[in-house]
């Protein structure tokens, strides 16, 4: 049978909305600021005045001041292009669904990712769709129809269905999906990514370079880094030997994870710390996102924290 996602779930997030902190490109009026100058809506500077220009726009107030003649400039709003970005590589389908954990992180960021389409078509502004593994799987232009919108919501539905099958192994590479998405898409816009950012190619720097590629491009990015906490970060498992599978490569390991706990956590932090460093120094917004709090719990933290920075 066909999953449904519910086209209502942003509604407990009320009426909180979705700004852009940088100017934005768009192709309709909006509710974000666009980098072009233009006449209309919002006051944006003085410039001074050329002859041959109209004085439909003189400060007569200034002029009165200072003798000096200035033109008001003014910025218009615009609509936001948004891209979201799934990984939807093995390592994103764990853990399996038990009575404590109701989604694994893949199935997490459909919701997540489905909230946000609701939340931005209610906004107007214009959502496109990447799905990656080792490669770009699906890619869709950002597109404010209807029609488009139904889409969208149709390949989150068909991927929640096998959110918990592993098919072949495959390793996740962030770098190039980034690069790819930094040369394709034209114009500034944001890039909302969900991922675990379990790069198994060992070259983090890689993978930094291919998000400064995105800022040197005018885009704004946010990265949710989806993970299971209890087991992912602190290793809190049972005291007793574990055979642990890599979805990506099939290499096993058996070990008590009691006995590198320690070192694990300490592993880990530093990895953490590193990723949250570049993001802060590239401005790059970083969300710590633990799927036992629930999708819903997440983006209306995540929004009442954004409402705040813009």
């Amino acid at each position: 049978m066909p999953i449904n996602i519910d086209r209502n779930l942003s509604e407990p997030l009320g009426g909180l909305e979705w700004l852009a902190k940088q100017a934005v490109e768009g192709f309709i009026t909006g509710m974000h600021k666009s980098p072009f100058h233009g006449f209309s809506v919002e006051f944006a500077e003085h410039r001074l005045y050329n002859t041959g220009d109209s004085l439909r726009h003189l400060d007569w107030k200034l002029l009165a001041r200072t003798d000096k003649m200035f033109l008001k400039r003014y910025e218009e709003e615009t609509n936001l292009r948004c891209q979201l970005v799934l990984d939807i590589s093995p390592s994103m389908r764990f853990p399996l669904r038990s009575k404590s954990i109701l989604e694994n992180k893949l199935s997490f960021s459909i919701f997540a990712s489905a909230i946000l389409l609701e939340l931005f078509k209610r906004q107007r502004d214009a959502v496109g769709l990447c799905l990656f593994d080792d490669h770009i799987v699906e890619q869709t232009k950002a597109s404010t129809s209807p029609a488009h919108a139904q889409r969208l919501y149709a390949i989150l539905e068909s991927l929640l269905e096998g959110a918990e099958a592993i098919n072949n192994p495959v390793q996740s590479k962030l770098e190039e999906t980034l690069h790819q998405l930094a040369e394709e898409m034209p114009r500034r816009s944001l890039v909302v990514i969900f991922s675990d950012m379990l790069d198994l190619s060992g070259d983090a720097e890689a993978v930094y370079a291919a998000l400064q590629h995105l800022r040197f491009n005018k885009h704004e990015v946010v990265i949710f880094h989806v993970i299971d906490e209890q087991t992912e970060a602190f290793l809190n498992l049972e005291n007793r030997p574990y055979t642990f599978i890599d979805p990506e490569t099939n290499q096993e390991i058996r070990l008590n994870p009691c006995s590198v706990k320690e070192q694990y956590q300490s592993k880990w932090i530093e990895w953490k710390n590193n990723w949250k460093l570049k993001c802060q120094q590239f401005q790059i917004d970083w969300m710590d996102v633990d799927i036992r709090h629930g999708y819903q719990e997440i983006m209306l933290k995540y929004l009442l924290k954004r409402q705040k920075m813009c």
